[in-house]
């Protein structure tokens, strides 16, 4: 069960971009294929999906093959929480559209695009054809050309457009949202009951956690005998830096004054 919200809320292409940032790693899956992981998932201003898989694999060897038409697949991607929760996983995206091969000759500069915002280190792991990556954790380069992206969370499934998602940015706040929200379970925990008190009276006997964290609020989840309910405390107006984060926390806290939370050092 998820409370309804009238305050402004992330949109549905907002909530894709920011788990796209979040998520670690990705499934592709293509018909009659074991799943391959890919631990590279880009998406580039042309609206495709630049990706990695291994490139000995199932996967690759079939792309190559099958030239400029291409094949069918879905990149499934995973957003988990940075808590240890009774169920992990925030949202799933899947990503649906022709999978080809990057040619040789762009490989390079495909590459250094990407490192350009995402400098993941799997992109060293890239067979550029430059013969110096290890034989034995290649990735191959490929193109996801999109034909349709759908979200599925507690509030339930929605598909968003490509002109709606290449519009859309990460939530501001994605890259130190698990720091966040861990240092505030481990050593902020008056904050969380302050929080919870937030809560209806009904969902005050469980166990509450913290779930997530944007520009427009907090989210609680609440591990009860009666399972699972996730509830959205939504700051007054939507914040951009972390003063107007640490004030607009205090403020849901009911007490302005006190000093705001830090994010830890790493």
């Amino acid at each position: 069960m998820t409370e309804p919200s009238t305050k402004a809320t992330p949109t549905t292409a907002e909530r894709i971009r920011s788990a796209f940032a979040r998520a670690g790693g990705a499934m592709l899956a293509v018909e009659g294929l074991e799943p391959a992981e890919s631990p590279v998932h880009h998406l580039l201003d042309d609206g495709s999906f630049a990706i990695t898989v291994p490139v000995d694999g199932a996967v690759a060897q079939l792309v190559v093959s099958a030239g400029q038409a291409g094949v069918q697949a879905v990149l499934e991607m995973t957003d988990y929480a940075p808590l240890p929760l009774r169920e992990p996983v925030r949202s799933l995206v899947w990503v649906r559209g022709r999978l080809r091969d990057v040619p040789a000759s762009e490989v390079s500069a495909l590459l250094d695009l990407i490192a350009a915002e995402d400098p993941n280190p799997a992109l060293l792991q890239v067979n550029s054809g430059n013969g110096d990556t290890d034989r034995d954790t290649r990735y191959a380069l490929l193109r996801l050309e999109i034909d349709s992206v759908v979200v599925a969370d507690s509030t339930g499934a929605e598909s968003v457009g490509l002109s709606a998602l290449l519009g859309a940015r990460p939530d501001p706040f994605s890259a130190m949202e698990s720091c966040w929200l861990q240092h505030m379970e481990s050593a902020h925990r008056e904050v969380v009951d302050r929080l919870a008190s937030r809560l209806p009276v009904s969902l005050r006997r469980g166990r509450v956690r913290p779930l997530g964290l944007d520009r427009y609020g907090v989210q609680l989840r609440v591990e009860g005998d009666d399972g699972d309910h996730d509830v959205r405390l939504p700051f007054a107006r939507p914040v951009d830096d972390i003063s107007g984060l640490s004030q607009a926390i205090r403020v849901l806290m009911g007490c302005p004054f006190l000093n705001g939370l830090r994010a830890r050092r790493l």
